[in-house]
């Protein structure tokens, strides 16, 4: 292993998949993480390609993924009425040489937790501690960790902000960034046991863009039952002219709270009403975001995933991106060593795109189809290349795959962003 140390603030996805990269690579990591136990907590997230490919690189299995979620073969996008806006193939099916996989978000969580301590020991991820901050020093920089003992302060060559929307790290780096934005819509998510539809793994979003339901399986139907977990997410936009309201930002409400938006949701294929009854229980939260920031780095410190680039759900590649993160990061440290150089070329290649990739989203990502299908026929169609043909269809899906980082001729044929074996020398 290198001798320079990194220290990752933040044991979610993001800071796992960093972790296990440096792991890879030769580099001597830590994770601290706030939260005293891991549990399995969320719904379900998608893996896109690109994203599947990193952690098959890591040594995680198709096996692994499939004991957590199932294979994505279609994405769709229906009117109100029920009758198709757009749909296509995904994964393997639609010529990827990776598949696309929804898998519940706490269950990959404790995979990578898992998988980390087996390989780089049980001392590798820290619970119970928060890095409040960092201080720059003569040699690298200082993190400042709040654990139950009282504060601590650990000397590191480089420090990681991994630590999500509400990072600390970024606040100290980006003092006058605004607050976290809220464009008026507010999600329940929650899953239900019941019959997939469509293709038995199609993730489909259906409504508008003001009031939709997003629905796709998290595991393969039960042999005996027919029935498999279903996720859905169940959306409706309102006044954001005051800012956010509500009780805090992710809490547990009945489905009687929202289940009203939604009734007379019923279609010969699927009954909405009856989607979200069968539900044990639902998690209301805002869609919220942060406005792009002009560097993810101050000197020896780093942010990757949702400290630097939290965005809206609406093109499913939150998680992906911050594998694909930890993954460049690594990259950039194979050329430059364990540097503030490493830092600043992943910097220099993911900042500026991925950036444009939470605005892109902030203006509904794929689902802005829905957007344009609702100015002009208020969602409500029977021919929709009579309300938008189909190459302006396929043209912007194309558009946003290419700025999302999985158009599929260009990640099929893009080498492995780090090759077997690699260390850091």
């Amino acid at each position: 292993m290198s001798n320079a140390k990194v220290l990752i603030a933040g044991g979610g996805i993001g800071g796992l998949a960093t972790a296990l990269t440096l792991h890879q690579i030769g580099v001597r990591c830590r994770v601290y993480e706030a939260v005293r136990d891991l549990r399995p907590l969320g719904v379900g997230i998608n893996l896109q390609p690109n994203a599947v490919r990193e952690l098959l690189d890591l040594g995680i299995t198709l096996d692994d993924l499939d004991r957590i979620g199932t294979p994505v073969q279609e994405w769709a996008l229906v009117g109100l009425n029920g009758n198709d806006i757009y749909s296509e193939p995904r994964g393997r099916r639609a010529g990827y040489d990776w598949p696309q996989y929804a898998v519940h978000r706490g269950r990959l969580h404790l995979l990578l937790a898992e998988t980390l301590r087996a390989r780089a020991g049980e001392d590798a991820l820290v619970l119970g501690h928060r890095v409040t901050g960092y201080r720059h020093t003569a040699n690298g920089v200082s993190a400042l960790i709040e654990g139950p003992d009282g504060p601590l302060e650990e000397a590191t060559d480089i420090l990681i902000g991994a630590d999500g929307i509400h990072s600390a790290i970024r606040a100290q780096m980006h003092p006058d960034q605004p607050p976290i934005n809220w464009g008026g819509a507010v999600m329940w998510r929650g899953t239900t046991q019941a019959k997939p539809i469509r293709t038995g793994a199609s993730f489909v979003g259906l409504g508008t863009h003001e009031q939709r339901m997003v629905i796709y399986p998290i595991s393969p139907p039960d042999p005996d039952t027919g029935l498999a977990e279903i996720n859905w997410i169940a959306e409706v936009t309102r006044d954001s002219s005051e800012g956010w309201q509500g009780t805090g930002w992710f809490r547990e409400v009945g489905i009687g709270d929202f289940l009203h938006h939604f009734e007379g949701w019923n279609y010969d294929w699927l009954d909405v009403p009856d989607l979200l009854r069968g539900a044990d229980v639902a998690f209301e939260n805002p869609m919220i975001d942060r406005d792009p920031i002009p560097t993810w780095r101050d000197g020896r410190v780093l942010l990757v995933g949702d400290a630097a680039h939290a965005m809206y759900p609406t093109g499913s590649n939150g998680a992906s991106q911050a594998i694909v993160d930890a993954r460049v990061l690594g990259a950039e440290m194979l050329v430059h060593g364990v540097s503030e150089a490493a830092l600043a070329g992943f910097d220099a290649r993911l900042c500026g795109p991925i950036s444009d990739v939470v605005l892109r989203n902030r203006g509904a990502g794929p689902f802005g189809l829905l957007n344009i299908v609702d100015d002009r026929c208020g969602g409500e169609f029977e021919d929709i290349n009579a309300v938008i043909p189909p190459g302006e269809r396929d043209e912007f899906m194309a558009r946003y795959k290419a700025a999302a980082g999985f158009a599929i001729e260009a990640l099929n044929t893009a080498p492995a962003t780090i090759p077997p074996g690699a260390r850091v020398a």
